[in-house]
């Protein structure tokens, strides 16, 4: 999946800054050009993230024809481009995943699951969200 971005032009002693219009508050920056279009795929990555973890509904992209047309992004001091981010960010649909432990482990981690009150996968997933 594809974002519009707004990259505001840098210099040699000032970073890139880019914006992500779709998603409110989606900020990045890098020193080169190059730097800060990876940057924002790492930014909205991590936007999306925070906004599912909170409940909240993501945006899709806008159309870029539709954002260079608002007063807020014209001018000349932006450049537009794109951030591509990973479609499965998106995706809360379960899947069932082999994984191999040692026994000892496989034990330690039902018993902690079992005190927290969660299923082995519920607590797999905790732990892995850092929840």
């Amino acid at each position: 999946m594809r974002y519009p971005i707004v990259i505001e032009r840098g210099s040699e002693a000032e970073a890139f800054g880019v914006a992500v219009p779709d998603l409110p508050g989606c900020f990045s920056a890098g020193d080169t050009f190059d730097e800060a279009v990876s940057n924002a795929s790492e930014a909205i990555a991590l936007w999306v993230e925070d906004a599912i973890d909170n409940g909240q509904s993501i945006p899709r992209p806008s159309s870029l024809d539709g954002l260079r047309a608002s007063p807020e992004w014209s001018g000349p001091e932006w450049i537009w481009g794109f951030a591509s981010v990973d479609p499965a960010l998106f995706d809360d649909t379960s899947e069932r995943v082999n994984i191999t432990l040692p026994r000892r482990v496989l034990a330690r981690l039902d018993s902690r699951a079992k005190d927290a009150g969660e299923t082995r996968s519920g607590f797999i997933a905790k732990l892995a969200l850092g929840a």
